[in-house]
């Protein structure tokens, strides 16, 4: 997943990123740019809010949701150690949505020093979301097939993510295992949990340099 994202200090942010799948056809998924705005309020800054809206670009020409418009708003303690958000999307195009998740966290200050840091930052994650179910069904009293389409606004999953980052001047490295825990709604039925490793490299620098 490349992305580059502009921020300035006066809380307009841009970014562009794109997502790739080794098992997909095409491989390269769907290409995003996303404008927004970012600030703070309170006399800590603890409490921040977003607006932003996306727009998608999909390699195979899938056009149920291809926008978005997003809202979140969280708090965080005075030494930014703890903190939760929850997040807003209303997701359109030929078809719609919305998408509500819930964020926690924990930073872990492991190792701090003037150059660098090591961190654990644990995040719980409720995703939650209108999504519609299409399945077959049959009727034993007067047997024939049907087919039926469910739509729900439930938890759809449940992540746990326990990333270890290390940042070093401008650089940011971090090894993250990512646990999921589907909600079972609809007709659905023997859902596994999934979980992987995930690893990130980024690169901080000063335009106005």
């Amino acid at each position: 997943i490349p992305q580059i994202s502009y921020y300035h200090s006066s809380g307009f942010n841009a970014s562009i990123s794109g997502v790739y799948y080794e098992e997909f056809t095409p491989k390269w998924d769907f290409t995003s740019l996303s404008i927004g705005y970012l600030n703070t309020l309170g006399k800590h800054n603890n409490w921040i809010y977003n607006v932003g809206y996306t727009k998608y670009f999909y390699s195979d020409d899938f056009d149920d949701f291809t926008k978005s418009v997003d809202l979140s708003f969280g708090v965080r303690n005075k030494k930014r150690t703890l903190g939760t958000s929850i997040s807003a999307s209303y997701l359109f195009g030929t078809d719609e949505s919305y998408q509500l998740v819930s964020s926690s966290f924990a930073r872990i200050n492991l190792i701090r020093k003037s150059s660098y840091a090591l961190r654990l930052r644990p995040t719980l994650n409720f995703i939650i979301a209108q999504q519609e179910y299409t399945y077959t069904k049959l009727f034993r009293t007067m047997p024939f097939v049907r087919t039926i389409t469910s739509e729900v606004f439930d938890l759809l999953n449940t992540q746990i993510s326990i990333p270890l980052s290390f940042t070093t001047n401008s650089w940011d490295f971090e090894l993250g295992y990512i646990l999921n825990l589907p909600n079972e709604v609809a007709n659905e039925s023997d859902l596994q949990n999934t979980s992987y490793f995930s690893l990130s490299v980024g690169y901080l620098f000063d335009l106005n340099r």
